[in-house]
């Protein structure tokens, strides 16, 4: 494959949806395109407009959050795995949560979850929601105010163990 080939093939798929750089150019390197004429391919769709890691990370925060239910942990982890730029997943995840929204779905989850786990033994059930919550990417302080207001409403039994 050619260098415009590449370039042309590259801008398409830019055109269809965000892409991150790092993916770009692990293509680039598939296609055994020189580093050299990589790194012009990649200013030029800069240039042109079609490949930008601040709309990457903006579009897969907005993603990751409403379709997968991920929290900001996760989301961050798999963007700095994409080497987007740090600036770019903070500004991303401020932008594009909702903190409302965020304690929100927490608590839809986590309430789904307890549906699953409420036959265990309570100490079990709550450290297998605060399980599902982590896995999930939710920050340490949210799930257990979550989980708090969750086995409340519950009306479970509370047999709390302190930490």
């Amino acid at each position: 494959m050619t260098s415009e080939q590449a370039l042309s093939r590259l801008a398409a798929l830019c055109s269809r949806g965000e892409q991150a750089e790092s993916d770009l150019r692990e293509k680039l390197r598939k296609w055994d395109i020189a580093p050299a004429d990589a790194d012009r391919i990649i200013r030029r769709l800069k240039e042109e407009n079609f490949l930008s890691d601040e709309r990457y990370a903006r579009a897969f925060v907005r993603d990751k959050w409403r379709f997968n239910g991920w929290g900001r942990i996760k989301i961050a982890h798999a963007l700095r795995q994409k080497r987007i730029a740090p600036q770019w997943i903070d500004q991303a995840l401020d932008d594009e949560i909702d903190a409302e929204a965020y304690h929100d779905t927490l608590m839809h989850l986590m309430q789904a979850k307890l549906r699953t786990v409420a036959s265990r033994e309570p100490q079990a059930a709550r450290a297998a929601l605060l399980r599902f919550a982590a896995s999930r990417g939710f920050e340490s302080d949210l799930c257990y105010r979550c989980l708090d207001e969750v086995w409340r409403a519950s009306k479970l039994p509370n047999d709390e163990v302190t930490d």
